[in-house]
């Protein structure tokens, strides 16, 4: 969605949702570490920033940032930054592992290789942001504009380079992805390159929305299985976000939700009843159940959507329930190929 709290990293589908529930169950959240030339070479392939647009003075959280002249090497302290450089067109010089070593999702790996990049160089993030492995690549400019841990990160990284972050704590919960885009491209001397980026993604929703006019005012309900309880997401403060851009609209239910209350015990399943059901199990087997045990369930299965087979479920395994929590610059347009055609089935039911 496009107003959600954002963790410092995402990092593979369990580990981002398990922020997520810690942080009030949010809507819902490369790879080798080593050095690859091909990416950490070019970090600025793709883009470029105009001379007049130096000197910059951003004043974040903690005071003032100023960058004196056009940034070459940037680097990244979250997944979200990283894909923020990546969408303005900049690949970074060293970034988090947010993937732990595993699969690149499909989404980063199309930009990077339009960037000419095979990899990127990576350091691991297991016990917070490596400041040493940041200086020892000299960055021009340190992108935080996703990160949770700036309150205590800032003193060690503002001496290696200028932090481009919010300007107030609680832009890390608060900031839109639009937000937190056009403030690192002000940095960056790319605010053209910005708001093209927005204004391509907002097209691509626009596109979907109207190629699916059947999905206009359908209501849904987005539930999640957590390893403690089986979570209503889509409650009625949850900001609109893709689902909602996209034509739908939340049930009568969600005004039972908030972000503190939205456990649906199992002997009250009907609360998920909507013309559309979203589901996704992203705990695997560390989940209070599995999409067998649910959908073996008597009284999930008397749900009228579920017996009229407007019922689907949003698969972790390749990214996309957690990108769908955090959608950044680079996923949005992704999320919105991937998550068009589950929501087609759905509302057709098929």
């Amino acid at each position: 969605m496009n107003r959600l709290a954002r963790p410092a990293a995402r990092r593979s589908a369990v580990r981002t949702l398990i922020a997520a529930a810690a942080a009030a169950a949010l809507l819902v959240g490369c790879g080798s570490g080593t050095e690859d030339k091909t990416g950490s070479d070019k970090p600025t392939t793709g883009a470029s920033a105009a001379p007049a647009a130096f000197p910059v003075t951003l004043t974040n959280a903690w005071g003032k940032t100023e960058v004196t002249e056009k940034p070459l090497k940037v680097a990244t302290v979250s997944d979200g930054d990283t894909s923020i450089a990546l969408a303005l067109g900049l690949v970074p010089v060293i970034t988090p592992d947010a993937e732990d070593g595993g699969p690149v999702p499909e989404y980063k790996q199309r930009a990077l290789t339009k960037l000419g990049a095979g990899k990127l160089k990576t350091y691991d993030d297991t016990d917070g942001t490596d400041f040493e492995a940041i200086a020892a690549e000299s960055p021009d400019v340190i992108l935080g504009m996703n990160t949770w841990s700036m309150d205590t990160d800032y003193a060690k990284l503002a001496p290696i380079a200028p932090v481009v972050t919010y300007a107030d704590k609680k832009g890390a919960d608060t900031l839109t992805w639009q937000e937190r885009l056009k403030n690192a491209a002000k940095a960056l001397g790319l605010t053209a390159e910005a708001d093209k980026v927005i204004a391509a993604n907002g097209k691509a929703i626009a596109d979907a929305a109207a190629a699916h006019p059947e999905f206009k005012g359908k209501t849904y309900t987005y539930a999640v299985v957590h390893p403690e309880q089986l979570t209503f997401m889509s409650h009625a403060d949850q900001d609109p976000g893709i689902f909602e851009q996209i034509g739908l609209k939340k049930t009568a239910k969600a005004a039972s939700y908030t972000a503190d209350k939205n456990a649906v015990s199992l002997e009250n399943l009907d609360e998920l009843e909507a013309d559309v059901l979203l589901m996704t199990y992203p705990f695997g087997d560390n989940g209070l159940l599995s999409a067998s045990e649910l959908e073996s369930n008597k009284l999930f299965q008397s749900l009228t959507v579920v017996k009229g087979r407007h019922y689907a479920v949003i698969p972790s395994e390749n990214t996309l329930s957690s990108a769908v929590a955090y959608p950044d610059a680079l996923s949005f347009p992704w999320i919105v190929e991937k998550l068009t055609p589950i929501l087609a089935q759905a509302v057709a039911g098929k």
